[in-house]
């Protein structure tokens, strides 16, 4: 009986204390979902090495600090055409971007597009001029991508980099990044990216209203070589 008891009394110095206890039995309890953590509102995650529960959940994201970005010139090129001056030329298999400044003239950027299954074309006007706008990632895309944010605050972070011009009531729009990697290439879910520096020099020069061409290729007959 007394070795009974010294049992007893060594059983509950051992045991847990009562909250874990509770916090026990929650855990074990039919049903009940570990709840995910949840990054900071400062963190985004940059690579597929991430954990996906770690990003999945959140709903606000800071994009990061806002610095100053100076525009960098285009390089002028011979374009032969009977588009308008001021007209926004896409050509999508080049991956080049051409503001008409004449009947033989425009600049010309380069830039990234629709990955395979992503691209379009079609004529539209810039609806809206955004400086290092917030991004709100439509459903489908955070569907195939649960870690998104339903929406990140403009900054440095931000995929929509330094500013953003909206193409009609779409959701397409000309925007800036900061990975400058990824200009030349066909990476994006239908925008069209420009480094900063040259998206920030294409909205000095264009506004809303401005009527955007998209071209699946550019006629090899348009444009020639750099003035």
């Amino acid at each position: 009986m007394l070795r009974f008891a010294l049992a007893l009394a060594l059983i509950g110095t051992l045991a847990p204390p009562a909250f874990a206890q509770s916090n026990w039995m929650v855990w074990e309890r039919p049903g009940y979902r570990v709840p995910t953590y949840r990054m900071p509102s400062d963190q985004f995650y940059q690579d597929d090495d991430e954990e996906p529960d770690r990003a999945r959940g959140q709903e606000l994201m800071s994009g990061g600090p806002r610095p100053p970005v100076s525009p960098i010139p285009p390089a002028p090129i011979s374009f032969v055409s009977k588009y308008a001056p001021g007209t926004i030329v896409i050509d999508t298999a080049g991956r080049r971007l051409y503001l008409v400044q004449s009947n033989r003239h425009a600049l010309v950027y380069p830039i990234s597009v629709g990955r395979v299954g992503f691209t379009w074309t079609g004529t539209e006007r810039i609806s809206r001029v955004a400086e290092w706008p917030d991004w709100h990632p439509p459903a489908e895309m955070r569907q195939r991508d649960p870690r998104l944010p339903i929406k990140m605050t403009g900054g440095v972070r931000n995929p929509l980099g330094a500013k953003a011009l909206y193409l009609g009531n779409s959701l397409y729009r000309i925007h800036g990044t900061d990975n400058a990697g990824t200009i030349g290439r066909a990476t994006s879910s239908g925008c069209f990216r420009m480094t900063n520096g040259h998206v920030i020099d294409l909205a000095n020069r264009v506004g809303v209203g401005t009527t955007v061409v998209v071209l699946s290729r550019l006629p090899s007959s348009v444009a020639g070589l750099a003035d």
